[in-house]
Protein backbone atom coordinates (compact mmCIF):
# COMPACT_ATOMS: atom_id res chain seq x y z
CA UNK A 1 0.00 0.00 0.00
CA UNK A 2 2.93 2.08 0.65
CA UNK A 3 3.95 2.31 -3.21
CA UNK A 4 0.32 2.92 -4.29
CA UNK A 5 0.03 5.79 -1.82
CA UNK A 6 3.00 7.19 -2.73
CA UNK A 7 2.10 7.29 -6.47
CA UNK A 8 -1.15 8.07 -5.85
CA UNK A 9 0.68 11.45 -4.07
CA UNK A 10 2.42 12.10 -6.64
CA UNK A 11 0.02 12.08 -9.43
CA UNK A 12 -2.19 14.15 -7.61
CA UNK A 13 0.39 17.13 -6.88
CA UNK A 14 1.10 16.97 -10.65
CA UNK A 15 -2.69 16.86 -12.31
CA UNK A 16 -4.12 19.13 -9.61
CA UNK A 17 -5.75 16.25 -7.61
CA UNK A 18 -7.52 14.92 -11.17
CA UNK A 19 -9.84 12.73 -9.58
CA UNK A 20 -10.91 10.01 -12.54
CA UNK A 21 -13.95 8.43 -12.78
CA UNK A 22 -13.34 5.72 -15.54
CA UNK A 23 -9.79 4.41 -16.35
CA UNK A 24 -8.80 2.83 -19.66
CA UNK A 25 -5.66 0.59 -20.45
CA UNK A 26 -4.36 0.61 -24.28
CA UNK A 27 -3.34 -2.25 -26.19
CA UNK A 28 -0.98 -2.83 -28.77
CA UNK A 29 -1.26 -0.37 -31.36
CA UNK A 30 -4.59 1.05 -29.40
CA UNK A 31 -2.53 4.10 -27.79
CA UNK A 32 -3.99 6.46 -30.13
CA UNK A 33 -7.04 6.59 -28.38
CA UNK A 34 -5.32 8.80 -25.65
CA UNK A 35 -5.10 11.12 -27.93
CA UNK A 36 -8.82 11.34 -28.87
CA UNK A 37 -9.48 12.80 -25.42
CA UNK A 38 -9.30 16.22 -24.51
CA UNK A 39 -6.47 15.85 -22.92
CA UNK A 40 -5.17 17.88 -19.79
CA UNK A 41 -2.10 16.28 -17.92
CA UNK A 42 0.75 13.30 -19.26
CA UNK A 43 2.85 11.92 -17.02
CA UNK A 44 5.62 9.50 -18.58
CA UNK A 45 5.89 6.27 -16.41
CA UNK A 46 9.56 7.38 -16.12
CA UNK A 47 8.67 10.28 -13.72
CA UNK A 48 6.03 7.99 -11.84
CA UNK A 49 7.13 6.41 -8.25
CA UNK A 50 7.51 2.67 -8.59
CA UNK A 51 6.19 2.53 -12.23
CA UNK A 52 8.24 0.61 -14.69
CA UNK A 53 9.92 1.67 -18.32
CA UNK A 54 7.47 0.41 -21.11
CA UNK A 55 9.75 -1.30 -23.49
CA UNK A 56 7.47 -2.95 -26.29
CA UNK A 57 6.39 -1.06 -29.51
CA UNK A 58 3.05 0.56 -29.40
CA UNK A 59 3.27 1.21 -25.91
CA UNK A 60 3.70 4.54 -25.04
CA UNK A 61 4.10 4.84 -21.73
CA UNK A 62 2.11 7.18 -20.43
CA UNK A 63 -0.69 7.89 -18.00
CA UNK A 64 -2.85 10.35 -19.76
CA UNK A 65 -5.56 12.09 -17.97
CA UNK A 66 -8.50 13.53 -19.63
CA UNK A 67 -11.89 14.26 -20.38
CA UNK A 68 -14.42 12.35 -22.58
CA UNK A 69 -17.30 14.46 -22.75
CA UNK A 70 -17.77 15.52 -18.92
CA UNK A 71 -16.64 12.45 -18.21
CA UNK A 72 -12.93 12.26 -16.24
CA UNK A 73 -10.48 9.63 -17.38
CA UNK A 74 -7.28 7.94 -16.76
CA UNK A 75 -5.78 6.10 -19.96
CA UNK A 76 -2.69 3.48 -19.54
CA UNK A 77 -1.30 4.27 -22.56
CA UNK A 78 1.21 1.29 -23.02
CA UNK A 79 0.92 -1.40 -20.54
CA UNK A 80 3.33 -3.71 -18.74
CA UNK A 81 3.63 -7.99 -19.96
CA UNK A 82 5.36 -11.01 -18.26
CA UNK A 83 7.38 -11.85 -20.72
CA UNK A 84 9.27 -8.03 -20.23
CA UNK A 85 10.51 -10.02 -16.66
CA UNK A 86 8.45 -7.73 -14.60
CA UNK A 87 7.08 -8.99 -11.23
CA UNK A 88 3.38 -9.94 -10.46
CA UNK A 89 3.05 -6.71 -8.50
CA UNK A 90 4.78 -4.56 -10.75
CA UNK A 91 2.57 -5.44 -13.89
CA UNK A 92 -1.12 -4.77 -12.12
CA UNK A 93 0.31 -1.48 -10.18
CA UNK A 94 -1.06 1.01 -12.50
CA UNK A 95 -4.51 -0.57 -11.91
CA UNK A 96 -4.44 -0.63 -8.27
CA UNK A 97 -3.12 3.33 -8.88
CA UNK A 98 -5.98 4.10 -11.49
CA UNK A 99 -8.09 2.58 -8.48
CA UNK A 100 -6.71 4.52 -5.39
CA UNK A 101 -7.54 8.07 -7.58
CA UNK A 102 -11.17 7.43 -7.88
CA UNK A 103 -11.68 5.29 -11.04
CA UNK A 104 -14.68 3.45 -10.91
CA UNK A 105 -14.48 1.12 -13.88
CA UNK A 106 -11.88 -0.32 -16.03
CA UNK A 107 -11.61 -0.63 -20.29
CA UNK A 108 -9.30 -3.11 -20.81
CA UNK A 109 -8.15 -3.51 -24.48
CA UNK A 110 -6.10 -5.83 -25.99
CA UNK A 111 -4.41 -7.06 -29.73
CA UNK A 112 -5.39 -10.73 -29.67
CA UNK A 113 -5.23 -13.64 -32.18
CA UNK A 114 -8.89 -15.02 -33.31
CA UNK A 115 -9.01 -18.81 -32.76
CA UNK A 116 -12.61 -18.81 -33.59
CA UNK A 117 -12.92 -20.00 -36.89
CA UNK A 118 -16.11 -17.21 -37.21
CA UNK A 119 -13.75 -14.00 -36.61
CA UNK A 120 -11.83 -12.45 -39.25
CA UNK A 121 -9.27 -10.16 -38.88
CA UNK A 122 -10.74 -6.87 -37.87
CA UNK A 123 -12.68 -7.87 -35.93
CA UNK A 124 -13.64 -6.66 -32.21
CA UNK A 125 -14.33 -9.04 -29.73
CA UNK A 126 -16.38 -7.98 -26.42
CA UNK A 127 -14.78 -9.98 -23.39
CA UNK A 128 -17.43 -12.82 -21.99
CA UNK A 129 -14.75 -14.25 -19.93
CA UNK A 130 -11.06 -15.67 -19.42
CA UNK A 131 -8.98 -18.59 -19.29
CA UNK A 132 -5.63 -17.89 -16.92
CA UNK A 133 -2.91 -19.90 -19.27
CA UNK A 134 -0.31 -17.60 -17.49
CA UNK A 135 0.56 -20.19 -15.29
CA UNK A 136 1.03 -17.21 -12.75
CA UNK A 137 -1.36 -14.93 -10.87
CA UNK A 138 -0.89 -11.65 -9.29
CA UNK A 139 -2.56 -12.16 -6.62
CA UNK A 140 0.45 -14.53 -5.16
CA UNK A 141 1.75 -13.84 -1.95
CA UNK A 142 0.59 -11.58 0.96
CA UNK A 143 -2.90 -10.47 0.56
CA UNK A 144 -3.45 -6.21 0.89
CA UNK A 145 -6.49 -6.90 3.21
CA UNK A 146 -7.13 -3.17 2.26
CA UNK A 147 -7.24 -3.99 -1.55
CA UNK A 148 -9.54 -6.70 -1.54
CA UNK A 149 -10.33 -10.48 -0.06
CA UNK A 150 -7.36 -13.59 0.11
CA UNK A 151 -9.44 -15.37 -2.34
CA UNK A 152 -11.60 -13.26 -4.59
CA UNK A 153 -14.58 -14.53 -6.85
CA UNK A 154 -14.04 -14.29 -10.53
CA UNK A 155 -17.39 -15.16 -11.58
CA UNK A 156 -18.49 -11.80 -12.50
CA UNK A 157 -15.28 -10.62 -14.15
CA UNK A 158 -16.58 -8.94 -17.12
CA UNK A 159 -19.99 -7.66 -15.85
CA UNK A 160 -23.19 -8.44 -18.31
CA UNK A 161 -24.50 -4.95 -17.74
CA UNK A 162 -21.57 -2.96 -19.30
CA UNK A 163 -21.06 -5.61 -22.20
CA UNK A 164 -25.32 -5.03 -22.90
CA UNK A 165 -24.44 -1.68 -22.59
CA UNK A 166 -21.43 -1.67 -25.16
CA UNK A 167 -23.78 -3.39 -27.60
CA UNK A 168 -26.51 -0.69 -27.60
CA UNK A 169 -23.59 1.79 -27.96
CA UNK A 170 -22.20 -0.57 -30.86
CA UNK A 171 -26.18 -0.53 -32.17
CA UNK A 172 -26.55 3.02 -32.65
CA UNK A 173 -23.20 3.60 -34.32
CA UNK A 174 -23.61 0.78 -36.71
CA UNK A 175 -20.76 -1.25 -35.55
CA UNK A 176 -20.98 -5.39 -35.86
CA UNK A 177 -19.16 -7.28 -32.66
CA UNK A 178 -18.48 -10.47 -31.71
CA UNK A 179 -17.99 -11.74 -28.40
CA UNK A 180 -16.06 -14.50 -26.54
CA UNK A 181 -13.67 -16.24 -24.38
CA UNK A 182 -9.91 -14.70 -24.16
CA UNK A 183 -7.20 -17.16 -22.91
CA UNK A 184 -4.15 -15.45 -21.89
CA UNK A 185 -0.35 -16.71 -21.91
CA UNK A 186 2.59 -15.30 -20.96
CA UNK A 187 4.57 -15.12 -24.44
CA UNK A 188 6.96 -13.83 -26.29
CA UNK A 189 6.55 -16.52 -28.73
CA UNK A 190 3.65 -16.60 -30.57
CA UNK A 191 1.82 -20.12 -30.04
CA UNK A 192 1.77 -23.39 -32.04
CA UNK A 193 -0.64 -24.71 -34.00
CA UNK A 194 -1.24 -27.82 -31.84
CA UNK A 195 -1.33 -25.34 -28.73
CA UNK A 196 -4.27 -23.91 -30.49
CA UNK A 197 -6.17 -26.75 -31.35
CA UNK A 198 -6.07 -27.09 -27.71
CA UNK A 199 -7.03 -23.85 -26.89
CA UNK A 200 -10.60 -23.97 -29.33
CA UNK A 201 -11.31 -27.17 -27.39
CA UNK A 202 -11.08 -25.40 -24.01
CA UNK A 203 -13.62 -23.11 -25.22
CA UNK A 204 -11.10 -20.02 -26.10
CA UNK A 205 -12.20 -17.51 -28.76
CA UNK A 206 -8.90 -15.26 -28.85
CA UNK A 207 -5.62 -15.71 -27.84
CA UNK A 208 -2.84 -13.08 -26.67
CA UNK A 209 -0.26 -11.76 -23.77
CA UNK A 210 -1.97 -9.76 -21.55
CA UNK A 211 -4.83 -7.86 -20.08
CA UNK A 212 -6.05 -11.58 -17.04
CA UNK A 213 -3.52 -10.03 -14.76
CA UNK A 214 -5.50 -6.76 -14.83
CA UNK A 215 -8.59 -7.79 -14.84
CA UNK A 216 -7.68 -9.77 -11.95
CA UNK A 217 -6.95 -6.99 -10.33
CA UNK A 218 -8.93 -4.81 -10.92
CA UNK A 219 -11.38 -7.26 -9.71
CA UNK A 220 -10.07 -7.32 -6.23
CA UNK A 221 -10.26 -3.70 -5.57
CA UNK A 222 -13.80 -3.27 -6.38
CA UNK A 223 -13.60 -1.70 -10.35
CA UNK A 224 -16.23 -3.07 -12.81
CA UNK A 225 -14.12 -4.51 -16.20
CA UNK A 226 -15.66 -4.21 -19.91
CA UNK A 227 -12.89 -5.91 -22.11
CA UNK A 228 -12.41 -5.68 -26.08
CA UNK A 229 -10.02 -7.57 -27.88
CA UNK A 230 -9.09 -6.56 -31.69
CA UNK A 231 -8.94 -9.72 -33.64
CA UNK A 232 -5.53 -8.31 -35.51
CA UNK A 233 -4.54 -11.67 -37.03
CA UNK A 234 -5.74 -15.65 -37.03
CA UNK A 235 -4.04 -17.79 -34.47
CA UNK A 236 -1.15 -19.99 -35.71
CA UNK A 237 -2.40 -23.08 -37.92
CA UNK A 238 -5.48 -21.13 -39.21
CA UNK A 239 -3.44 -19.55 -42.15
CA UNK A 240 -0.25 -20.42 -43.65
CA UNK A 241 1.86 -17.24 -42.90
CA UNK A 242 4.17 -16.96 -39.70
CA UNK A 243 2.55 -14.48 -37.12
CA UNK A 244 3.95 -10.98 -36.30
CA UNK A 245 3.83 -7.95 -34.19
CA UNK A 246 3.80 -5.66 -37.33
CA UNK A 247 0.77 -6.87 -38.50
CA UNK A 248 -0.66 -6.52 -34.90
CA UNK A 249 0.01 -2.82 -34.84
CA UNK A 250 -0.84 -2.83 -38.92
CA UNK A 251 -4.16 -4.08 -37.72
CA UNK A 252 -4.67 -2.18 -34.93
CA UNK A 253 -3.96 1.40 -36.54
CA UNK A 254 -6.88 0.58 -39.30
CA UNK A 255 -9.24 -0.58 -36.30
CA UNK A 256 -8.43 3.07 -34.70
CA UNK A 257 -11.13 5.31 -35.45
CA UNK A 258 -13.61 2.70 -35.27
CA UNK A 259 -12.86 1.99 -31.62
CA UNK A 260 -12.54 5.28 -30.48
CA UNK A 261 -15.64 6.28 -31.60
CA UNK A 262 -17.19 2.80 -29.89
CA UNK A 263 -15.22 3.96 -26.47
CA UNK A 264 -16.12 7.13 -26.44
CA UNK A 265 -19.99 6.08 -26.56
CA UNK A 266 -19.56 4.11 -23.75
CA UNK A 267 -18.29 5.70 -21.89
CA UNK A 268 -20.56 8.75 -21.88
CA UNK A 269 -23.10 6.09 -21.45
CA UNK A 270 -21.43 4.41 -18.57
CA UNK A 271 -21.23 7.51 -16.59
CA UNK A 272 -25.32 8.48 -16.84
CA UNK A 273 -26.39 4.83 -15.57
CA UNK A 274 -23.41 4.30 -12.84
CA UNK A 275 -24.47 8.16 -11.47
Amino acid sequence: MKRIEEAKAFIQARTDHFDPACAVILGSGLGNFANSIQVDYVLPYSEIPHFKPCNVAGHAGNLVFGRVGSVRVVCQQGRFHFYEGHAREDLIFPVRVMAALGAKALVVTNAAGGINSSFKVGDMMVIRDHINHMGTNPLIGENEDALGPRFQDMTYAYPENLRTLLYAEAKKLEITLKEGVYLAVTGPCYETPAEIRMYRLWGADAVGMSTVPEVIAANHCGLKVLGISCITNAAAGMEDKPLDHKEVQEVTARLAQQFEKLVHHWIQAWAKTSN
